[in-house]
């Protein structure tokens, strides 16, 4: 039964593909990183360089009668500024005084609100959602027999191969109690590449972040997550997200959909790993 399941699943997620998908979005929503003065959230790169919460710049925050605590490692905030500049020939590389616009990273310095700060007090209040867990999901949690670590922290979702620790955001960060289970399953199909696990190469090197190797570990995990949240009977609520997800990594892929089968292949062994399934 399980692997008519996991093709139904790829079915469903390559039909989705081929129909176009929605913007990639984030399921939680306590732990985000924003601007304090504006609550804009931090886009792009800045999402990884932040952790969760509110922070303000040094101008910011002496503006609005606070200060920095003595001590405070100041964070980083990136952005891209369009600049004109001189072309330059590319055989000799003279200028030849026409102005060309080009993008040009920039970045500038912020400070976290409240852990960091004194004198001014943070704005955003947490949501918090009263579900009760899905049994079928805390059921292939708690199936799962040889899991990793885990840990509940708002704000991000993770699996680290050195620790062996899956973090996810709590259920009460969830709006759509489902896509708390999506999470999760995504992190320990990662947790299933673990040296001593199913031995992955997209776990167990150090694949950098946007590389093939990366992007096809992405897809393996997203794909069996889908699977498991179709064990789990939860797959109509969460398949928009997961495979406007999945295309998001296709890209850096160069869109080559003939990677879904064989990236689901790597799913389907994750997946029964995780289910403690075997087949003859």
């Amino acid at each position: 039964m399980s692997k008519k399941i996991y093709e139904m699943i790829t079915n469903q997620i390559i039909k989705k593909l081929e129909q176009g998908t929605i913007p990639w979005r984030k399921p939680w929503v306590n732990g985000v990183a924003v601007n304090w003065k504006t609550q804009k959230e931090y886009r792009g790169i800045n999402t990884m360089l932040l952790d969760g919460g509110e922070y303000a710049t040094f101008k910011q925050i002496t503006e609005a009668g606070g200060k920095v605590k003595k001590g405070s490692q100041s964070h980083i905030v990136v952005f891209w500024k369009l600049t004109k500049v001189k072309e330059k020939d590319e055989k000799t590389g003279e200028e030849t005084g026409e102005k060309i616009t080009v993008p040009l990273m920039r970045y500038y310095r912020v400070f976290k609100v409240g852990e960091q700060t004194e004198g001014i007090e943070r704005k955003r209040k947490e949501k918090e959602f009263n579900h009760d867990p899905i049994a079928e999901g805390e059921k292939i949690k708690d199936g799962y027999m040889d899991a990793p670590n885990y840990t509940w922290e708002s704000g991000r979702a993770y699996y680290k191969p050195f620790a062996d620790i899956v973090n996810v955001p709590p259920l009460k960060d969830f709006p759509n109690p489902s896509e708390h289970y999506s999470t999760l399953f995504h992190e320990i199909v990662h947790s299933t590449g673990h040296k001593d696990r199913l031995n992955r190469e997209g776990v167990k090197g150090l694949a950098s972040f946007g590389s093939e190797t990366y992007s096809k570990e992405e897809l393996i995990a997203e794909l069996g997550a889908s699977m498991l949240c179709g064990v789990a009977g939860i797959d109509n609520q969460t398949i928009d997200n997961s495979a406007s997800y999945i295309n998001s990594w296709l890209n850096a892929l160069k869109n080559d959909k003939t990677l879904i089968v064989s990236a689901s292949q790597q799913a389907q062994k994750a997946v029964d790993y995780i289910l403690n399934k075997k087949y003859e």
